[in-house]
């Protein structure tokens, strides 16, 4: 189900990338759920931030797959080369960002070691600058910085870092749901912190908002994207007991009681099922018997 509008409980996250070192402790604001670092002069309010920044939850939109981007060697490719057969993992971040956008590059590479999933085997990670300033040059630097901190060992297949122009840009953003705006007295973005998961067809499946995702989340959003592609029984049961909140852009436990009640209901045809068979089974030796005689 889709949620748009300023107070809408996806946007999460809301973080002035500004220049922090103007105050040696900088005054922090709210923003939606999430705190903001407020330069020494800030030329947005709060309310003009809330109202201009965050993620619009469009579940089921489809993507620009014909949008062109450039890579970090600067060649141009379309959206829709990086679909096909995995789900994708799409970060929006700016390749200058002084802090924000770069929890989030990190905090996916820390998230995805532990589930065992292989980027450029299970699924990709595409990271686009919304900033249409930003160079291949900056891309490059970024992902190797990532690669880094995910420590691949120098395999940078699965990992994607794109820049491109305006009209691009806004056909990702406008897809995902995804609205910043710029600060006129820093120079810097106010935006979301957050990553989305897109079906190998190039369909918003999940959010994950913040900056640092747990290991099973990210799993369970990769599972569930890629329509069993990936993932085994354990994580098709996990699916059982832990429902993605939209709200909260993760996944929650499923009450005890629902627990309970799907255990009965799956007990109650477990009995009959083998009664059933039980049934059939004393029926074919009647007959079977009866034949003999």
């Amino acid at each position: 189900m889709s949620r748009s509008g300023p107070g809408a409980p996806g946007t999460l996250a809301l973080v002035l990338c500004g220049a922090l070192a103007a105050a040696a402790a900088p005054a922090q604001f709210m923003t939606g759920r999430g705190m903001a670092q407020a330069t020494g002069a800030p030329a947005l309010s709060a309310q003009e931030i809330v109202a201009r920044v965050g993620f619009d939850q469009r579940l089921g939109a489809q993507l620009p797959l014909e949008a062109v981007f450039r890579d970090e060697s600067g060649a141009p490719v379309r959206l829709g080369e990086l679909f096909g057969t995995r789900p994708v993992v799409i970060g929006l971040v700016y390749y200058r960002c002084p802090m924000l956008c770069t929890l989030v590059e990190r905090g996916a590479a820390s998230a995805t070691r532990p589930t065992g999933l292989v980027p450029g085997a299970d699924f990709d990670f595409v990271f686009v600058s919304f900033d249409a300033a930003d160079t291949p040059e900056r891309a490059a630097a970024k992902k190797q910085e990532t690669l880094v901190a995910y420590g691949a060992g120098g395999d940078a297949s699965g990992w994607h870092f794109l820049t491109g122009d305006e009209a691009a840009i806004r056909a990702l953003t406008e897809a995902v749901g995804f609205r910043w705006t710029a600060d006129p007295v820093s120079g810097q973005f106010a935006h979301a912190a957050g990553l989305v998961v897109a079906t190998p067809d190039g369909r918003v499946s999940r959010y994950l908002y913040g900056t640092e995702y747990a290991p099973r989340d990210l799993k369970l959003a990769l599972v569930e994207s890629s329509a069993g592609r990936i993932g085994g029984p354990v994580e098709q049961m996990l699916l059982f007991c832990f429902r993605y909140d939209a709200g909260l852009g993760r996944y929650t436990a499923v009450s005890m009681l629902a627990l309970r009640i799907a255990a009965a209901v799956t007990l109650a045809a477990l009995v009959v099922y083998f009664a059933f068979a039980l049934l059939r089974g004393r029926g074919r030796k009647r007959l079977a018997a009866g034949g003999l005689a």
